[in-house]
């Protein structure tokens, strides 16, 4: 019973923060002519609506593609549909071809927003409560505090509600294929993950890990035909013609778009700070350049896993494989870091800096104070025996675990959390209310990119070393997730 109110609790929490961002202003609201992705949702539902499957991915005089043209999966493509239904049934002035560009008024506004939140009840949110409480270790408090978290996580909430995206569909048939490896139901995991593959191609971050995990288990054949019968159904009406799958394809990887787009917080946008790749290298170049080292950081973890498919061992893998993608492939979208990204600029160019402030506050909170993140500071919960391991190792003769108490690594670690958290209000008190210099014009957003990519490099080097460096467990002693 006490669950029960709990998992109420947090579900009415979770959307009370929804509801209360989508009540705020939206990515290119009131900007003509091209506006921005609230119109290419919208835009997305009068395309399906209107015209057949075989135009939806090609450019013609009904469906322009430079004007917010599909770029996802047909799962995506499905789901715009049914949306385009329900909107033709309350306004048909919503999805009327051509008529409908750049359509705003407070109904419609409240229809995209429900249609995000109807998405949330029915995928993201039940996944969340499950895998808390039921997946997670800790007191009723700490996975409440653990489900909150995540439920309350400002990068999707805004994204979703502000800038307006259908992320928790991805994210949520991701977790569900996760809880289904937990749970022992490797088939039904296949299937979920297999569906959020053709929602989202961003996804393929999460793929290395849920094949090598299954591949491990030596129950591939099974799997095989899963994944086969999942794509050709989501595909068949793309199939009858060649160039059509050709197409969508096309439209799902645009490799022309270039190494990097805006200021993303990886290691090409970061490194062009100093070096200008996209002058200096040709396409070609940066193609195998960034092929060639997202193969190297995610090899190391993929072998580790396919040799030890473990849960704990998966979960790592999608933590070390998705950050590889995101540092080091080719075409990288800001939005596709969501797990741990620091979004400013976005969600400034959108004016969502007041939900970007409140939702930050309750999210410190709730790390802070309910889930006690900063009490659980000891060498074997922060995985720093490691560290004292090898520098014992390599550095024999400095002999450093004399010379630094690892209590002051930990005191150390505090330090660098509080570090990070003042720079990003800094960073986020300048961006807002400092005018740049007139020959930087972007030297804030190129600040903030490179201050989290700094960070981001730091987790992949620290969850690398934790999955490979696992050490054998003692059977009564409990892994902590």
């Amino acid at each position: 019973m006490e669950n029960w109110s709990l998992i109420s609790l947090c579900v009415l929490l979770g959307l009370t923060s929804r509801w209360a961002v989508s009540f705020h202003s939206y990515s290119g609201a009131g900007k003509p002519p091209i506006f921005g992705d609230y119109e290419a949702q919208r835009h997305w539902q009068e395309v399906t609506y209107n015209l057949p499957v075989h135009e939806w991915y090609f450019n013609n005089t009904n469906n322009d593609l430079n004007y917010w043209g599909l770029d996802y999966p047909p799962l995506t493509a499905y789901h715009s549909l049914v949306c385009a239904y329900v909107a033709k049934l309350l306004n048909p002035e919503w999805v009327e071809l051509h008529a409908s560009r750049g359509y705003e008024s407070h109904s419609h506004k409240l229809f995209m927003r429900a249609t995000v939140l109807f998405t949330d009840i029915l995928i993201y949110i039940p996944a969340v409560l499950l895998y808390c409480f039921y997946f997670c270790d800790g007191s009723s408090k700490q996975k409440v505090a653990t489900a909150l978290c995540i439920l309350l996580y400002p990068g999707l909430i805004l994204i979703d509600y502000g800038h307006f995206q259908y992320n928790s569909v991805s994210l949520g048939l991701a977790l569900w294929g996760t809880l289904g490896l937990g749970l022992g139901w490797d088939l039904f995991g296949c299937l979920a993950f297999t569906l959020t593959l053709n929602y989202k191609q961003m996804e393929l971050y999460h793929s290395l890990p849920f094949f090598c995990y299954l591949l491990g288990k030596f129950i591939w054949v099974v799997i095989s035909m899963t994944v086969l019968v999942t794509f050709a159904l989501c595909w068949m009406p793309f199939l009858s013609d060649p160039k059509q799958p050709l197409q969508v394809l096309h439209r799902l990887f645009p490799v022309g778009r270039g190494l990097f787009e805006d200021k993303v917080a990886n290691t090409w946008c970061s490194l062009n700070v100093l070096i200008k790749i996209k002058t200096l290298l040709s396409r070609e170049t940066q193609l195998f350049l960034s092929f060639a080292l997202t193969l190297l950081f995610v090899l190391p973890s993929s072998l580790k896993l396919l040799s030890k498919p473990t849960l704990w061992q998966f979960k790592l893998a999608l933590v070390n494989t998705s950050l590889a993608f995101f540092l080091f492939s080719f075409q990288v979208h800001e939005k596709s870091i969501l797990l741990v990204a620091f979004m400013l600029p976005l969600l400034l160019k959108d004016g969502l800096l007041l939900p970007y402030v409140v939702t930050s506050l309750a999210f410190l909170f709730l790390s802070l104070y309910l889930l006690s993140a900063l009490e659980r500071s000891t060498e074997e919960e922060l995985r720093l025996g490691l560290y004292r391991k090898h520098t014992q190792h390599w550095l024999p003769k400095l002999n450093l675990s004399r010379i630094i108490k690892w209590k002051v690594m930990l005191s150390l670690c505090l330090l660098q959390f509080w570090f990070s958290l003042v720079a990003m209000a800094a960073l986020s008190f300048t961006s807002v209310w400092l005018k740049p210099p007139a020959k930087l014009p972007d030297l804030f957003p190129v600040l903030v990119s490179v201050l989290s990519f700094l960070h981001f490099l730091g987790f992949i080097i620290y969850f690398n070393q934790v999955q490979l460096m696992e050490p054998q467990r003692k059977k009564s002693l409990k892994k902590t997730n």
